[in-house]
């Protein structure tokens, strides 16, 4: 199941009715706290769409607050280090959705800082990685999203590469969340049109 968390109605509902930008550290904390209220309640395995659409302006304390933090709670950093922040309930996933021109450069920014990556979902476009990823794991993950599912073998005979590079790099994606694992087989978590 898809979880949908439109983050201008968590906006609207801990900070102001009437406001949709979120600026000031204090907001993005606030909104952060909702979201992880409703994955906590949630539990297990999640996939939830995080829906910037009605945003307007990100600042870069809130791309820190909400998407650098939250993705610290759930997913490894590119550097292969355990989540930094405490308390990580289940197993989540993101996909993020609704990101304009603006919101990508804050949140590039704090995705960079802290040698992160996320999923974004472009429309009609697709799915595209944004942040901290090597050119093995874009390739992989690129060759993934193609295939629409994969093991370790099938990577490595469609990217051209060696098993065990293909089962390292499936394995980090996993880590990172940028690929979810089903028994032997990795997919990717682009919502698919």
């Amino acid at each position: 199941m898809i979880n949908h968390i439109d983050v201008s109605v968590v906006l609207r509902g801990t900070v102001c009715d009437l406001y949709s930008n979120l600026v000031t550290r204090p907001t993005g904390a606030a909104v952060r706290a909702e979201i992880e209220q409703q994955l906590a309640e949630l539990g297990g395995r999640t996939l939830t769409v995080i829906d910037f659409t009605h945003v307007g302006l990100l600042d870069f304390s809130c791309a820190d607050e909400i998407v650098a933090k939250l993705l610290l709670k759930y997913c490894d950093s590119a550097e292969g280090s355990r989540p930094r922040v405490d308390g990580a309930r289940g197993e989540g996933y993101f996909v993020f959705r609704g990101i304009n021109d603006s919101h990508l450069d804050a949140i590039e920014a704090v995705l960079e800082h802290h040698g992160l990556a996320l999923v974004v979902d472009r429309g009609e476009e697709g799915a595209q990685l944004v942040g901290t990823v090597g050119d093995g794991e874009r390739r992989a993950w690129e060759t993934v999203h193609q295939l629409g599912a994969a093991d370790a073998e099938e990577l490595a005979d469609a990217a051209g590469m060696s098993p065990d590079d293909a089962n390292r790099l499936l394995d980090t994606l996993c880590r990172r969340r940028l690929l979810m694992r089903l028994d032997d087989v990795y997919v990717p978590i682009g919502i698919r049109r």
